[in-house]
Protein backbone atom coordinates (compact mmCIF):
# COMPACT_ATOMS: atom_id res chain seq x y z
CA UNK A 1 0.00 0.00 0.00
CA UNK A 2 1.48 3.27 -1.38
CA UNK A 3 1.68 6.32 0.80
CA UNK A 4 0.97 9.26 -2.07
CA UNK A 5 0.58 12.90 -1.51
CA UNK A 6 -3.33 13.03 -0.89
CA UNK A 7 -2.73 10.79 2.33
CA UNK A 8 -2.74 11.57 5.74
CA UNK A 9 -2.08 10.01 8.94
CA UNK A 10 -4.62 10.67 11.98
CA UNK A 11 -3.61 10.30 15.31
CA UNK A 12 -6.12 9.80 17.42
CA UNK A 13 -6.19 10.85 21.33
CA UNK A 14 -2.71 9.56 22.00
CA UNK A 15 -3.03 12.07 25.10
CA UNK A 16 -1.62 11.67 28.96
CA UNK A 17 -4.23 10.59 30.15
CA UNK A 18 -5.10 7.84 28.15
CA UNK A 19 -1.69 5.87 28.47
CA UNK A 20 -0.56 4.13 31.55
CA UNK A 21 -0.51 6.05 34.53
CA UNK A 22 -3.41 8.61 33.73
CA UNK A 23 -7.24 8.68 34.08
CA UNK A 24 -8.28 6.64 32.08
CA UNK A 25 -5.25 4.49 30.77
CA UNK A 26 -6.12 2.19 27.61
CA UNK A 27 -3.96 -1.22 28.63
CA UNK A 28 -0.60 -0.91 26.82
CA UNK A 29 -1.26 2.60 25.15
CA UNK A 30 1.72 3.87 25.13
CA UNK A 31 3.00 0.78 22.91
CA UNK A 32 1.96 2.16 19.87
CA UNK A 33 3.86 5.44 20.16
CA UNK A 34 7.15 4.37 18.52
CA UNK A 35 5.30 2.68 15.38
CA UNK A 36 3.71 6.20 14.97
CA UNK A 37 6.91 8.43 15.19
CA UNK A 38 8.13 5.73 12.40
CA UNK A 39 5.33 6.65 10.27
CA UNK A 40 5.16 10.40 11.15
CA UNK A 41 8.04 11.61 8.54
CA UNK A 42 6.29 9.43 5.41
CA UNK A 43 2.85 11.68 5.38
CA UNK A 44 3.15 15.12 4.10
CA UNK A 45 -0.13 15.50 5.96
CA UNK A 46 -0.23 14.45 9.84
CA UNK A 47 -2.97 15.49 11.97
CA UNK A 48 -4.21 14.85 15.44
CA UNK A 49 -7.20 14.76 17.98
CA UNK A 50 -7.39 15.77 21.63
CA UNK A 51 -10.02 15.17 24.31
CA UNK A 52 -10.49 18.62 25.41
CA UNK A 53 -13.17 18.15 28.72
CA UNK A 54 -14.12 21.27 30.45
CA UNK A 55 -14.01 20.16 34.70
CA UNK A 56 -17.63 19.66 34.58
CA UNK A 57 -18.08 17.70 31.55
CA UNK A 58 -20.97 15.41 31.13
CA UNK A 59 -19.18 12.14 30.30
CA UNK A 60 -17.39 12.29 33.58
CA UNK A 61 -18.81 10.13 36.33
CA UNK A 62 -19.53 13.18 38.91
CA UNK A 63 -22.53 14.46 36.13
CA UNK A 64 -23.86 10.64 35.13
CA UNK A 65 -21.28 9.91 32.70
CA UNK A 66 -19.82 6.74 32.05
CA UNK A 67 -16.03 7.82 32.75
CA UNK A 68 -13.76 9.18 34.89
CA UNK A 69 -12.47 12.92 35.08
CA UNK A 70 -9.83 13.17 32.11
CA UNK A 71 -8.48 14.96 29.47
CA UNK A 72 -9.23 18.48 31.47
CA UNK A 73 -8.51 21.24 29.37
CA UNK A 74 -5.08 22.76 30.04
CA UNK A 75 -4.08 19.88 32.27
CA UNK A 76 -1.02 17.62 32.19
CA UNK A 77 -3.29 14.83 30.95
CA UNK A 78 -4.89 16.52 28.36
CA UNK A 79 -1.82 17.01 26.82
CA UNK A 80 -0.34 14.70 23.80
CA UNK A 81 2.42 12.14 24.67
CA UNK A 82 5.69 13.81 25.52
CA UNK A 83 7.20 10.71 23.69
CA UNK A 84 5.27 11.52 20.71
CA UNK A 85 6.79 13.43 17.44
CA UNK A 86 4.57 16.35 17.33
CA UNK A 87 6.41 18.68 14.97
CA UNK A 88 5.08 17.35 11.85
CA UNK A 89 1.59 17.66 13.06
CA UNK A 90 0.13 19.79 10.89
CA UNK A 91 -3.58 19.71 12.18
CA UNK A 92 -4.96 19.87 15.29
CA UNK A 93 -8.55 19.17 16.68
CA UNK A 94 -10.05 19.53 20.06
CA UNK A 95 -12.86 17.77 20.53
CA UNK A 96 -15.56 17.28 23.15
CA UNK A 97 -14.88 21.24 24.82
CA UNK A 98 -18.66 21.59 25.80
CA UNK A 99 -19.73 20.52 29.19
CA UNK A 100 -23.11 18.86 28.10
CA UNK A 101 -21.96 17.41 24.32
CA UNK A 102 -19.72 14.54 24.28
CA UNK A 103 -17.88 13.83 20.86
CA UNK A 104 -15.62 10.46 20.44
CA UNK A 105 -15.14 11.32 16.77
CA UNK A 106 -12.49 13.32 16.06
CA UNK A 107 -14.85 15.18 12.86
CA UNK A 108 -17.75 15.58 15.36
CA UNK A 109 -18.44 19.52 15.80
CA UNK A 110 -14.90 20.14 14.56
CA UNK A 111 -13.10 21.24 11.20
CA UNK A 112 -11.02 18.49 10.82
CA UNK A 113 -13.39 17.34 7.66
CA UNK A 114 -12.82 20.48 6.17
CA UNK A 115 -8.78 20.96 7.34
CA UNK A 116 -7.99 17.66 5.17
CA UNK A 117 -10.02 18.71 2.56
CA UNK A 118 -8.15 22.12 2.24
CA UNK A 119 -5.10 19.73 1.93
CA UNK A 120 -6.86 17.42 -0.83
CA UNK A 121 -6.66 14.83 1.20
CA UNK A 122 -8.53 11.43 -0.06
CA UNK A 123 -7.18 8.89 2.03
CA UNK A 124 -6.96 9.26 6.20
CA UNK A 125 -4.55 6.49 7.68
CA UNK A 126 -5.91 6.47 11.68
CA UNK A 127 -3.88 4.88 14.63
CA UNK A 128 -4.33 5.79 18.13
CA UNK A 129 -6.58 5.41 21.34
CA UNK A 130 -8.88 3.89 21.92
CA UNK A 131 -10.10 0.76 19.19
CA UNK A 132 -13.52 0.65 20.65
CA UNK A 133 -14.65 4.71 20.90
CA UNK A 134 -12.21 7.42 19.52
CA UNK A 135 -10.56 5.22 17.03
CA UNK A 136 -13.80 3.42 15.58
CA UNK A 137 -15.99 6.56 15.62
CA UNK A 138 -13.44 8.69 13.73
CA UNK A 139 -13.04 6.11 11.19
CA UNK A 140 -16.65 6.05 10.50
CA UNK A 141 -16.96 9.71 9.92
CA UNK A 142 -14.13 9.60 7.87
CA UNK A 143 -16.05 7.77 5.64
CA UNK A 144 -19.30 9.28 6.03
CA UNK A 145 -17.16 12.44 4.99
CA UNK A 146 -16.41 11.44 1.63
CA UNK A 147 -12.64 10.30 2.80
CA UNK A 148 -10.96 6.32 2.33
CA UNK A 149 -9.95 5.12 5.55
CA UNK A 150 -7.30 2.62 6.67
CA UNK A 151 -7.13 1.50 10.46
CA UNK A 152 -3.51 0.86 11.07
CA UNK A 153 -4.18 -1.96 13.47
CA UNK A 154 -0.94 -2.54 15.18
CA UNK A 155 -0.62 1.27 16.18
CA UNK A 156 -4.43 1.52 18.21
CA UNK A 157 -5.44 -0.30 21.18
CA UNK A 158 -8.38 -0.65 23.26
CA UNK A 159 -10.22 -0.13 26.45
CA UNK A 160 -12.23 -3.24 26.10
CA UNK A 161 -14.53 -2.79 28.92
CA UNK A 162 -16.49 -5.77 27.86
CA UNK A 163 -14.01 -8.48 26.79
CA UNK A 164 -14.16 -8.40 22.65
CA UNK A 165 -15.16 -4.76 22.31
CA UNK A 166 -12.21 -4.56 19.90
CA UNK A 167 -12.94 -7.66 18.04
CA UNK A 168 -16.21 -6.29 17.57
CA UNK A 169 -15.20 -2.45 16.60
CA UNK A 170 -12.60 -4.05 13.93
CA UNK A 171 -15.57 -6.01 12.52
CA UNK A 172 -18.25 -2.79 12.72
CA UNK A 173 -15.06 -1.24 10.77
CA UNK A 174 -14.55 -3.67 8.13
CA UNK A 175 -18.34 -4.02 7.23
CA UNK A 176 -18.13 -0.15 6.89
CA UNK A 177 -16.11 -0.41 4.11
CA UNK A 178 -12.82 0.48 6.44
CA UNK A 179 -9.84 -0.98 5.50
CA UNK A 180 -7.75 -2.63 7.80
CA UNK A 181 -3.82 -2.49 7.77
CA UNK A 182 -0.68 -3.18 9.41
CA UNK A 183 1.95 -0.35 9.45
CA UNK A 184 4.60 -2.48 7.77
CA UNK A 185 2.69 -2.85 4.70
CA UNK A 186 2.70 0.92 3.72
CA UNK A 187 5.32 2.34 1.40
CA UNK A 188 5.88 5.24 0.29
CA UNK A 189 5.85 6.75 -2.73
CA UNK A 190 9.11 7.52 -4.28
Amino acid sequence: MKISESDALLIVDLQNDFCPGGALAVPRGDEIISGINELIPRFKQVAASQDWHPKNHCSFQPQGGPWPPHCIQNTRGAALHSALLQDRIGVRIFKAQQPDQDAYSAFERTSLSEELKIRKIRRIFICGLATDYCVKESALDAVKSGFLAVVLTDLIRAVNVRPGDDRKALNQMKQAGIGLAQSSELQENN
